[in-house]
């Protein structure tokens, strides 16, 4: 009895550490602002860009900074022996000496080129060109979600047309079955019927995995463990066509103006607009103001320590003016660079220009194009099933071989998978536009 229950305490104890180092999420059914949501708040590709941010504050407030003095306090202890020069006095002595230094010293930067303010507006530049890579990779994980929340969707509804498309199979094998044994049909067509639900037993297991696939993806997007169960919501029955109704100049229009990543190459070329005003004021002078307090103690005077430290104070004011003459053409070099970085800015910003005009082309086309398949298959799919139950019904009477029985279950299932393809394109185009209107996205 006691080694049942020091084992049943073992396996407590196993299974307790297994909870604390695995934390699931509750069991829920996730709609697509939920998995919005918790991406938003727990992807790591957004966490890092939030991490750029905040270093690019820092950098921000760091700069600003440096337009102020500093302050720094230095100590010292000397001993020396033999001809030396007193610390203090500066006399030529012959002695053992001990000598105590203590000060403050403090400088600050009255002109530089205008090189610390343009530093200042650029990391302010840089600060929001971060904010607006947070929103580009934001957008990305949105888009990512919904893409893949509906290609579960799709994969999910492709498992129940697989299942019922096996049932309906098994049902035929069957009929072959009766009907090879009553010698109406023969043995090749029984088998071609066993061949047939093979065949969707397949497809079965092919969609299941497929959408355990997606699951997966979407798993990962939500940064969810393995073991986290995870199941999302159906689609809602009104959403079988979505009729577009967006003006297209309009929509260009609002997505330019609405997109952060062309937000931010507009703010990359003012940053090395800035970089180039920063390299130019490398031409100019720097004038400094500098001031230090300070004492001592030198064992060489008879004065006693506290005493010297008040003989001894000492201030100090100071202007530094430093003309650059020649600096084996950095300076030059730096301008020239400068320039450079500002031509590959304006090139990378009509690139990304050119991306923006072909996503939202591509979404606005596709979603034209979709809108008149779901049109399209939506028919075909009708007609398909009306003409695999008049092929069931004359195989039932043995008006039809197995032959052509397949072949209509084949074009019935090719007409299903193309009416739910341009179902669910319909709906991702429809909402790819809707998103680059800055508006929600809703299912």
């Amino acid at each position: 009895m006691k080694i049942y229950v020091t084992i049943a305490l073992c396996l407590g104890m196993q299974f307790s550490f297994a909870q604390e180092v695995v934390p699931q999420v509750a069991s829920k059914t996730w709609s697509l602002q939920d998995c919005i949501d918790y991406a938003l708040e727990n992807n790591i590709t957004v966490k890092n860009a939030s991490l750029d941010k905040n270093t690019a504050e820092v950098t921000y407030d760091q700069s600003k900074s440096e337009r102020l003095p500093n302050l720094f306090g230095s100590a010292s202890q000397n001993f020396s022996n033999g001809n030396s020069i007193d610390p203090i006095t500066s006399n030529f002595v012959t002695d053992q000496i001990n000598s105590t230094n203590v000060g403050i010293n403090s400088s600050m930067t009255l002109f530089q080129g205008n090189q610390l303010n343009n530093k200042v507006k650029q990391n302010k530049l840089l600060l929001e060109q971060s904010i607006f890579q947070e929103e580009v990779e934001k957008n990305n994980i949105i888009l990512n979600i919904l893409e893949n929340y509906l290609q579960t969707l799709y994969s999910k509804e492709s498992i129940i047309i697989a299942e019922n498309n096996l049932n309906a199979s098994e049902k035929e094998v069957l009929r072959a079955k009766a009907r090879l044994d009553a010698g109406t049909i023969a043995l090749s067509d029984y088998t071609e019927a066993q061949s047939q639900a093979a065949t969707n037993k397949y497809n079965v297991i092919s969609a299941k995995n497929e959408y355990q696939q997606y699951i997966l993806t979407l798993k990962q997007l939500l940064e969810l463990t393995p073991m986290d169960d995870f199941a999302i919501e159906n689609l809602a029955e009104n959403q079988n066509l979505v009729q577009l109704t967006l003006d297209k100049t309009q929509l260009y229009t609002n997505a330019f103006g609405y997109l952060p990543e062309v937000k931010a190459s507009e703010t990359s070329l003012a940053v090395n607009e800035k970089a180039l005003d920063i390299a130019k004021g490398a031409y100019l002078p720097t004038l400094s103001l500098t001031g230090s307090i300070g004492s001592g103690y030198t064992s060489v005077n008879d004065a006693t320590f506290s005493d010297q430290f008040d003989v001894n104070f000492n201030q100090r004011v100071g202007l530094a003016l430093t003309i650059p003459i020649f600096n084996r053409n950095q300076t030059k070099a730096a301008v020239q660079k400068a320039a450079i970085n500002i031509e590959k800015a304006t090139i990378q910003k009509q690139t990304t220009e050119k991306a923006v005009y072909k996503k939202v082309e591509t979404a606005y086309q596709n979603a034209v194009s979709a809108q008149e398949q779901v049109v399209a298959s939506q028919a075909s799919k009708t007609a398909a099933e009306q003409s695999y139950k008049l092929a069931q019904k004359k195989y039932e009477l043995g008006d039809l071989s197995t032959t052509d029985l397949v072949i209509s279950q084949n074009t019935y299932t090719n007409a299903q998978q193309n009416y739910l393809q341009a179902k669910y394109l319909n709906i991702l185009y429809y909402q790819l536009l809707e998103f680059y209107q800055e508006n929600d996205i809703k299912l």
